[in-house]
């Protein structure tokens, strides 16, 4: 069995101050709040967190501080791809040292690597360390698709222990549980459902952050075996899900953590805060869920 880090864990926002350097105090209350609210653990400077835009020792501080907080109630993923090799190496060293319990690794981006890169890229990465790897293959951001194919090639690599995917053609992912034995996470949340369904592992979410409690009873139906009360626990949340998509993530997640009473603050350019008619929609469904009063 491979070492993952469970099976609800939330690709966490960043907290801003207003002046837009990271809040480390809300940082650690998120976290906790996460932690005692249905997560197995965090993604730290992921996309939700908007990592294209934090310096790497800003990454790393903020990974050390969430491993603090987290004091071993909860996994710590650290986000550490990018679209060059040797910076995902040396970021995710510095992560390995900062007390992580597993990275999460991006397909390069904007490059456009063949397969040959594609699989000396993870290689070299899993090779730069002894954590848990987990792949993140996400087309829509990417361009580039990693193919089942690709991923079981991959998954021969001891560490390299599962793939966020966020492809949401549900054929790959059924292939490739057929021809290997790689962790699958859903990689959107409106996939979680589906993957556990198939026997994957779980979900790395961002609904999770307002809705973790009932995405975790989603999880705990369908591993006990009640599927059609996880699938009825899934359509619930399906409005959700949607909402929270009406922008680009993790706008609509931090808009709503923020009508929840979460200081998150606001976002760093090139993003930009919801608009009023965007808040409004997720405050309105919000209130739908029972989540705001």
């Amino acid at each position: 069995m491979r070492e993952t880090p469970g099976a609800m864990i939330t690709a966490m926002v960043t907290p801003f101050d207003e002046r837009l350097a990271v809040d480390f105090e809300q940082l650690v209350a998120l976290t906790a709040h996460l932690l005692e609210n249905g997560s197995d653990g965090v993604v730290v400077a992921g996309t939700t967190g908007e990592s294209p835009t934090l310096s790497d020792d800003e990454k790393v501080e903020m990974f050390a501080a969430v491993v603090a907080a987290a004091h071993g109630r909860g996994a710590v993923v650290a986000g550490t791809g990018s679209n060059d090799t040797a910076h995902s190496v040396e970021l995710t060293r510095r992560a390995e040292k900062a007390g992580v319990d597993a990275v999460l690794v991006v397909t390069p981006y904007y490059n456009k690597p063949p397969e040959r890169g594609l699989l000396l890229h993870f290689r070299t990465v899993a090779a730069a360390t002894s954590l848990p790897v987990i792949i993140y293959n996400i087309p829509s951001r990417c361009i580039v698709n990693l193919s089942p194919q690709t991923l079981a090639e991959l998954a021969k690599i001891d560490n390299i222990v599962a793939v966020k995917q966020a492809n949401p053609d549900l054929a790959e992912s059924r292939t490739l549980g057929e021809i290997c034995d790689l962790g699958l996470y859903a990689g959107n949340d409106d996939m979680l459902f589906d993957v556990l369904a198939m026997g994957g592992l779980g979900g790395i979410c961002v609904a999770s952050h307002v809705a973790g409690l009932r995405m975790r009873a989603i999880v705990d139906a369908v591993r006990t075996g009640d599927v059609a009360h996880g699938r009825a626990l899934n359509e619930q949340l399906a409005s959700l899900y949607k909402v929270l998509s009406v922008t680009t993530n993790p706008i609509p997640v931090k808009a709503a953590l923020a009508l929840l009473g979460h200081k998150v603050g606001g976002l760093r350019p090139p993003l930009v805060v919801a608009t009023a008619e965007e808040t409004q929609a997720i405050a309105a469904e919000l209130r739908r869920q029972g989540i705001l009063s």
